[in-house]
C-alpha cells in the first residue's frame, strides 16, 4: 500500500527524520491558509505546491509548481487542483489530484541534491540502503546509464544496522563534518522507520543537504508491506482508494488478490505461482492476460462469484480460464461457487474450467450435471489449446 507525500513526511518525522515544512490542502482558500501558516511559523515567502498522487514524475507532469507570493499559491493551487495529471506512471489515463502539499521552500545557493533509499533485496533476503550523489532525477535512469554511482549497504537481520555501515556510507557520499554528523543521524532515523512502519520501500529522492549545514527529506515515498497489516491498523487507514484501481480495491473487500492487466483472457486461479503459470499458458495459446486474480486457499460460492463480476467489468475480456488446484481449497467447493455464480451473473463469453487436487472428480461431476455451459480440461496444455479455440 502506497502513501502520499505528506503521510510519509508524517511517518518519517515521528522516528526523526528532518523534513520539508509543509501542510496539505484540498481547496485554494486551504492552500492560502497553510502557506500564510509556514510563512509565519517559518518565514518562508515562497512555497512549493506539490500534487498528491501515487506516482512518480509529477513535476514533469505540471504538479509541481513554485509560488513567490500568496496569491500566485492560490492561483497554483486551483490550477493544480482537480487536474488530471499525467506521468510515466500514471498510463495515458492520469490521476485526478484531490490535495496539495503546500511547501515552505527550503533551497539554498549552492545546497546539493542527494537520493537515498531502503528496501529488501530478495536476492541476499536482507535490506538494502542505496544511495547516491545523483539526486533529484529517476533512480532508474542512474541505474540504467551510471550504476558506479548508486552506493549500497546491506543489513544483516540478526545484527542490524551498525553505527560503521552508516559512517561508511556517509563518508562514500563525501559528507563531512557537521553535516555528516546529520546525514548519520538521518540515515539511522530513515531506517528505523523504514522498519518500524514495515515497509517495503522509504525512499527520500531528493535529500537535500545545504551550505548552512541542513539535511532533510524534501520529498518522500513510502509502500507498506500489505502482509503487516495486521499490526498497522494506524498507517493501513491511511489507504486512499481513490489513487487504486476500483476493480482491486473491490477485490479486496473480497479477499481476493487482483491486478488487472491488459490483455483478453481473464484468469480465475488459486496461488500466486500457478496464476503467473497460467497467464503463461495463455500466452502460449495466443491469447494475453487480462488480470491477474488469486481467490486463495478460502475460495467460496461468495468469493467465486465476486471473482467473475470482477473479471467481466473489463470490457476487453473475450474469454476465461478457471485453474484452480485443489490442496487447501476443495475442487468441489469451486465448482459449487462456479454453478452458483453462473445462476447470478451473466457469463457471455466462452468459459474454460481445469479443477485438479482434492475432490477434483466429484466436482468435474458437478459441472457436468449443472448444466453451466462451459469447456473443461484436466491437462494444462488441454487447457491451452481450449483457451485457444475461444479466441479464434
Amino acid at each position: 500500500m502506497k502513501l502520499h507525500e505528506y503521510q510519509a513526511k508524517d511517518v518519517l518525522s515521528k522516528y526523526g527524520v528532518v523534513t520539508q515544512p509543509g501542510i496539505v490542502a484540498e481547496t485554494p482558500d486551504e492552500a492560502v491558509a497553510a502557506a500564510e501558516k509556514l510563512q509565519a511559523e517559518t518565514g518562508t515567502n515562497v512555497w512549493v505546491i506539490k500534487a498528491q498522487i501515487h506516482a512518480g514524475g509529477r513535476g514533469k507532469g505540471g504538479g509541481v509548481k513554485l509560488a513567490k507570493s500568496l496569491d500566485e499559491v492560490r492561483e497554483k493551487a486551483d490550477a493544480i487542483l482537480g487536474m488530471q495529471l499525467k506521468t510515466h506512471q500514471t498510463g495515458p489515463e492520469g490521476q485526478l489530484v484531490r490535495k496539495v502539499l503546500v511547501a515552505g521552500d527550503v533551497y539554498e545557493d549552492g545546497a546539493k541534491e542527494y537520493y537515498i533509499g531502503v528496501t529488501l533485496d530478495r536476492a541476499t533476503s536482507m535490506n538494502v540502503i542505496m544511495a547516491s550523489t545523483e539526486g533529484g532525477v529517476e533512480i532508474e535512469e542512474v541505474a540504467a546509464h551510471t550504476p558506479e554511482k548508486i552506493l549500497k549497504v546491506w543489513v544483516d537481520p540478526t545484527i542490524g544496522l551498525r553505527a560503521y555501515q552508516v559512517t561508511d556510507l556517509v563518508n562514500r557520499l563525501g559528507l563531512t563534518g557537521d553535516v555528516a554528523k546529520e546525514a548519520r543521524r538521518f540515515v539511522s532515523a530513515l531506517y528505523k522507520a523504514y522498519e518500524a512502519s514495515d515497509a517495503s520501500l522509504a525512499e527520500i529522492n531528493p535529500l537535500l543537504v545545504t551550505p548552512s549545514g541542513k539535511v532533510l527529506a524534501v520529498d518522500g515515498k513510502i509502500s507498506l508491506d500489505d502482509n503487516a497489516a495486521f499490526r498497522q491498523a494506524d498507517l493501513m487507514a491511511l489507504r486512499d482508494v481513490h489513487e487504486e484501481s476500483p476493480f482491486e480495491v473491490e477485490a479486496s473487500s473480497y479477499g481476493l488478490n487482483y491486478v488487472k492487466l491488459d490483455g483478453n483472457v481473464g484468469c480465475m486461479v488459486n496461488g500466486a505461482g500457478l496464476a503467473m503459470g497460467t497467464m503463461d499458458i495463455i500466452k502460449l495459446a495466443g491469447g494475453e492476460p487480462a488480470n491477474f486474480l488469486d481467490v486463495g486457499g478460502a475460495a467460496n460460492p461468495q468469493t467465486v462469484e465476486a471473482g467473475f463480476r470482477i473479471i467481466l467489468k473489463d470490457p476487453n475480456v473475450k474469454a476465461i480460464l478457471v485453474n484452480i488446484f485443489g490442496g487447501i481449497v476443495r475442487c468441489d467447493r469451486v465448482a459449487a461457487g462456479i454453478i452458483e455464480a453462473a445462476k447470478n451473473v451473466n457469463i457471455p463469453v466462452p468459459l474454460i474450467v481445469r479443477l485438479q487436487g482434492t475432490n477434483a472428480e466429484e466436482a468435474m461431476e458437478m459441472l457436468k450435471a449443472s448444466g453451466v455451459k462451459m469447456e473443461t480440461a484436466i491437462l494444462l496444455k488441454e487447457a491451452a489449446e481450449k483457451v485457444s479455440e475461444a479466441l479464434a
